[in-house]
């Protein structure tokens, strides 16, 4: 007697490519959103540090007695010195050390634009030299490249009437900074290259001195050197003000600009 036709049911360990086709955009979609959460979260974490980190922030400033040349420094928080443990170890605060016969006047604030500089420079006095640290501010907040132009254009300008010799230094590329994720990290970088790109063309128009601080992610002592980075993951530490000031020492020319100011 012929046994009776069985039929095997399918086995159920692995899906289909059916199933699959149909779960894989879904479970996708289910990884971005957890690693949005996920990152939203460290955002909002490193956001609140830093605030505390700028609400105990001061920009240093630098009267000696006896001195022998003038600087004033405008700009947002990297002129402030916020992410340092101290404002002796700003950018402000080694160059006291460094030229202690300078006197500092430092008119920089937490959360500035290039715009706010504008208006920063408009108080009166007359300087051997201005240093500006800005830019970074209008990189994050997304303000337009027509802007940016316009602002720095003027800030050339007013700044040529407070010092004969101008040098600006903004931001090096915020799109590398822990702080920020992919896909907003590349986004940053676009736009802090756009933003350096404009400064350093209004620099060589007004005759500034331009200092720069932007490298490309395998370029960036800020990626291999985490060090270099605050707690909150946005602003330079102390060890990363560091790496600013020698920058500018010597693309700036310190050590002859300011010579007047060391020790006698």
């Amino acid at each position: 007697m012929r046994p009776p036709d069985v039929q095997l049911a399918p086995a159920t360990d692995a899906p289909s490519p059916r199933a699959l086709s149909h779960w894989l955009p879904q479970l996708v979609l289910l990884v971005l959103a957890v690693g949005t959460v996920l990152a939203a979260a460290r955002t909002v974490e490193n956001l609140r540090e830093s605030v505390e980190l700028a609400r105990l922030s001061e920009p240093l400033q630098h009267s000696p007695r006896g001195a022998l040349m003038r600087l004033l420094i405008v700009g947002d928080s990297t002129g402030v010195g916020t992410g340092a443990s101290d404002a002796r170890r700003s950018v402000a605060g080694l160059l006291a050390r460094e030229f202690p016969r300078l006197h500092i006047e430092n008119r920089a604030s937490d959360g500035a634009t290039l715009a706010d500089v504008s208006r920063q420079l408009a108080w009166p006095g007359q300087f051997d030299m201005v240093l500006v640290q800005a830019g970074g501010n209008d990189v994050i907040r997304l303000r337009g490249l027509d802007a940016l132009r316009s602002d720095v254009d003027r800030i050339g300008l007013l700044a040529r009437e407070r010092a004969d010799q101008v040098v600006i230094m903004p931001a090096g590329n915020i799109g590398n900074a822990p702080f920020f994720r992919a896909p907003l990290s590349w986004w940053m970088t676009w736009r802090s290259r756009q933003m350096h790109h404009i400064v350093r063309e209004a620099a060589e128009q007004h005759g500034l001195v331009y200092v720069g601080l932007f490298h490309e992610y395998d370029a960036d002592p800020f990626v291999s050197q985490s060090e270099l980075t605050a707690s909150d993951g946005l602003h330079p530490s102390d060890a990363g003000y560091r790496a600013w000031f020698d920058a500018l020492v010597l693309q700036a020319d310190l050590s002859h600009q300011l010579a007047g100011a060391r020790a006698p």
